[in-house]
């Protein structure tokens, strides 16, 4: 089991910029057979796709955050990181931002549906006041 642990999430006003971080640890294969992502999530809304990152370094954001959103990854010797530099923001992007992970080959593209992710962490919040 992979694990997750988020950080970084905080209050902004719009405009403003945060950077969230995402340990993985406890991961079993290749760094690069995974697929890692952000998401993030209301209270009673859909859990929704931020971007995600394959093995292959390939990067799909969601529409909603493309040209102020980055996703990057680092790894290093035993470890794995991902970050999401999120700028300006607007109250629309205020939810819960879980990073996640699933196994899926090297060289295989990231699963279509969040449900697929079968490791997350606890979740940081995130509010933007306009």
């Amino acid at each position: 089991q992979v694990q997750m642990v988020e950080s970084g999430g905080g209050s902004v006003q719009a405009g403003g910029s945060l950077r969230l971080s995402c340990k993985a640890s406890r991961y079993d294969y290749n760094a690069l057979s995974y697929c890692l992502g952000w998401f993030r999530q209301n209270p009673g809304k859909e859990r929704e796709e931020v971007a995600t990152i394959d093995g292959a370094s390939s990067i799909i954001y969601a529409d909603s955050v493309k040209g102020r959103f980055t996703l990057s990854r680092d790894i290093g010797r035993g470890s794995l990181h991902l970050y999401l530099e999120m700028n300006a923001l607007t109250p629309g992007d205020t939810a819960m931002y879980y990073c996640a992970a699933v196994w899926v080959g090297v060289g295989q593209q990231c699963p279509a549906s969040h449900r697929e992710y079968s490791n997350w962490g606890q979740g940081t919040q995130v509010t933007v006041s306009s």
